[in-house]
């Protein structure tokens, strides 16, 4: 038997979906045996309950067609496996943090994360982290009091420094569905980012392999001839040129770790103040000293990548019918464009 797992970083890393996926080829001696016990005996801290519930919403594939948790395995099937929520080995602390919350019933919320917030407890940060924040607001949930290491049921995040929204399961059934329209990327999903450079083009479509950089295993990077990653596409459409940066839009088709701020280092605009990725700098515009004030300025106000997740779209898990929200950009963006306008408009005075 052979089983590939995504790691950890992998599965928690910006715009990535959170859905756990395994890919199992069955062993050529295998005998006939349930799905659902073949594989709990493999997924460590999975239940059979689990995966049944992953099968009935069809997040169990064999040679790429959905079947029940009583399929019998037979020797050499590709089994894939995609489950609503990945085993932790960190205890999750509920605290009582504000939430942003634009919406939420039964099934689901949906949250304007800041910048600043980490999403889910890791190395470092083990606390103040929206799954801790989530774990206090669920704390009342029937579902969530029945089993301690139940966790809020994240389907995708947006990194530390990124703002904007996100979708959290409240129940088995909505992180299933969820999940399924994650991995099968019918999701809508827009961006707004500030990078460094003009376009020549109005819009355009950045097509190219993300994985992580063979050099700087930090950053994530572009590889257009497939021989590293995953499969990536970003649609991108310029909102407002600033002549030494650029306010684009980006509708992203998969999600990939970094897949916004890796395409775009990729087409030579780094996203500004993009610290990892190298935006930190002034990487476009004049040597005047007064321009290097302006832009230090700029930094000081948005400490972060310029990255906002602005809308987000998905079908509902039990009344079928499309969720659309939207949200503006938060003040530090806001400032900062406001500041490029005004700058932008003196020069042309001069």
């Amino acid at each position: 038997m052979q089983k590939q797992e995504l790691s950890d970083n992998e599965q928690y890393s910006d715009t990535d979906e959170l859905y756990e996926h395994f890919k199992i080829i069955v062993d050529k001696g295998q005998g006939s045996v349930r799905i659902d016990k073949y594989l709990v005996n493999l997924i460590e801290n999975s239940t059979r309950n689990k995966i049944q519930k992953a099968a009935l919403a069809g997040n169990i594939l064999v040679n790429n067609v959905p079947v029940k948790s009583n399929y019998k395995v037979k020797p050499n099937d590709i089994v894939s496996i995609v489950l609503s929520h990945p085993p932790r080995d960190t205890t999750i602390i509920p605290q009582n943090i504000s939430l942003d919350i634009i919406f939420e019933d039964e099934d689901l919320l949906v949250v304007n994360k800041k910048a600043g917030m980490v999403v889910h407890p890791g190395f470092g940060n083990f606390e103040g982290t929206l799954v801790n924040a989530l774990a206090y607001h669920f704390s009342t949930l029937p579902y969530f009091q029945t089993d301690l290491d139940k966790r809020p049921g994240l389907v995708h995040r947006i990194d530390k420094d990124t703002s904007g929204l996100l979708v959290i399961a409240k129940n088995e059934f909505a992180m299933n569905h969820l999940a399924k329209q994650f991995f099968n990327k019918t999701t809508k999903r827009v961006y707004n980012a500030l990078v460094w450079g003009n376009f020549e083009e109005d819009e355009g479509t950045i097509t190219g392999n993300i994985g992580r950089d063979l050099k700087d295993r930090m950053q994530m990077a572009v590889f257009p001839d497939g021989s590293h990653g995953k499969h990536a596409v970003t649609h991108y459409k310029v909102l407002e040129r600033f002549r030494y940066v650029t306010l684009v839009e980006c509708q992203l088709e998969t999600g990939r770790t970094h897949q916004i701020r890796a395409h775009m280092k990729y087409l030579g605009h780094i996203l500004f103040n993009d610290e990892r990725y190298g935006g930190n700098i002034v990487l476009k515009g004049t040597t005047f000293t007064k321009y290097k004030q302006f832009i230090d300025n700029c930094f000081e106000i948005l400490p972060r990548q310029a990255l906002h997740a602005r809308t987000l779209g998905f079908i509902h898990p039990r009344t079928k019918k499309e969720m659309f929200f939207e949200i503006d950009l938060p003040d530090d963006m806001k400032q900062v464009l406001d500041k490029w306008r005004s700058y932008i408009h003196f020069n042309q005075l001069q």
